[in-house]
């Protein structure tokens, strides 16, 4: 099939592909920037994005907003004018001081979910940054577009819609995730509903972008066809020589049966995705717990009762570390089969998607 470049406002990415932001530090700037190079749009993550930094234990915040900095400048480089997106939860601890600074940085496009990011309009007031939401269903999209109409008189620039077989936190409840009903494709038909009213009063598309196991460009190139203006991939991106994650994380993808996918019970009390190893299955049996809440990133993580930290998890799977960590994935990540190089990933869904 032919397809068109994904518009999100003045903003034109070549390929209608979105590399989703995936945190603790899997996709910075190399990865996101040699997205965006190669026509897509690249997603840094920006929960505890300073880990990597001498002080990040000692001064947090200096860290994180050193190293914020750093990376959307860097992967602006690399990617020689291409989009370069931040992916902002809205549980943030510092939500609110890394979006106005990702917008001081002129990033392009902050989107934002794991909660609804009531208040984006206002921190991004008179920029030229762009805002995305991240949703789970129609309801949600509806409840942002009327809030964001009523309070900023804005509409979003675009909307992504998160299905059930995403990797990481899910904004779905378990009973929800084997719910037929709540199927990528049976959820897009609906978000389009929601956001319709809003681009007939605002005078122009809010494209959707569809995330959530997709697995190649002929799944792409479905979700484009039942209205979607791009999608969005992660567990896809993470293995590639790019990621700025170490070589045995991404390793765990190609070694990942369909068996070691698995749901867990993230301490902030979501649902998550990962591929089961050790440290889950002790974290399930009682065998972990956090001498102390190591970053206090999250707002509904409770230090005391969690069985463990789940930064210091993400941070320790970074750095290939996977006996005190756990690597995130998507439902269909144990297809992948090799580690292969952005572009040539790039190449490969659009063939595909042009096959289709």
């Amino acid at each position: 099939m032919k397809f068109k470049p994904l518009k999100i406002g003045d903003l034109t990415a070549k390929i209608p592909i979105v590399q989703g932001g995936m945190g603790v530090g899997i996709s910075l700037s190399r990865l996101a920037g040699n997205v965006a190079l190669n026509g897509g749009i690249g997603v840094l993550s920006g929960v505890e994005i300073g880990f990597k930094e001498s002080d990040f234990y000692k001064d947090k915040k200096s860290a994180n907003i050193r190293a914020l900095k750093h990376h959307i400048r860097r992967a602006k480089e690399i990617s020689k004018g291409g989009i370069i997106g931040i992916n902002i939860m809205t549980v943030l601890n510092n939500f609110e001081e890394v979006v106005r600074e990702s917008v001081r940085e002129k990033i392009d496009i902050i989107f934002s979910g794991a909660g609804l990011p009531i208040n984006l309009p206002e921190l991004t007031k008179g920029s030229t940054t762009k805002i995305v939401p991240i949703v789970s269903s129609d309801r949600a999209a509806k409840i942002i577009c009327k809030s964001w109409d009523k309070r900023y008189g804005v509409a979003p620039d675009a909307i992504v819609v998160e299905g059930p077989l995403a990797g990481g936190h899910l904004g779905f409840s378990k009973e929800e995730i084997g719910d037929s009903s709540k199927k990528l494709e049976l959820l897009i038909p609906g978000v389009l509903d929601a956001i319709k009213p809003f681009e007939e009063k605002y005078g122009r598309e809010i494209p959707l972008i569809a995330a959530g196991g997709i697995r190649d460009g002929r799944d792409i190139a479905n979700l484009l066809k039942l209205g979607a203006s791009g999608a969005q991939l992660g567990s896809r991106f993470a293995a590639t020589f790019e990621c700025d994650a170490d070589d045995i994380f991404k390793e765990s993808y190609v070694n990942a049966s369909e068996e070691d996918i698995v749901l867990i019970d993230s301490p902030v009390g979501l649902v998550g995705r990962a591929i089961n190893d050790k440290f889950i299955e002790e974290s399930k049996e009682g065998k972990r717990r956090p001498i102390k809440c190591v970053t206090n990133c999250l707002k509904p993580c409770k230090p005391d009762e969690a069985s463990y930290c789940i930064a210091n998890a993400l941070i320790s799977a970074e750095k290939g570390n996977l006996n005190s960590g756990f690597v995130f994935a998507g439902a269909n990540a144990y297809l992948i089969d090799k580690i292969v190089s952005v572009k040539e990933l790039m190449e490969e869904l659009v063939s595909q998607i042009k096959e289709s």
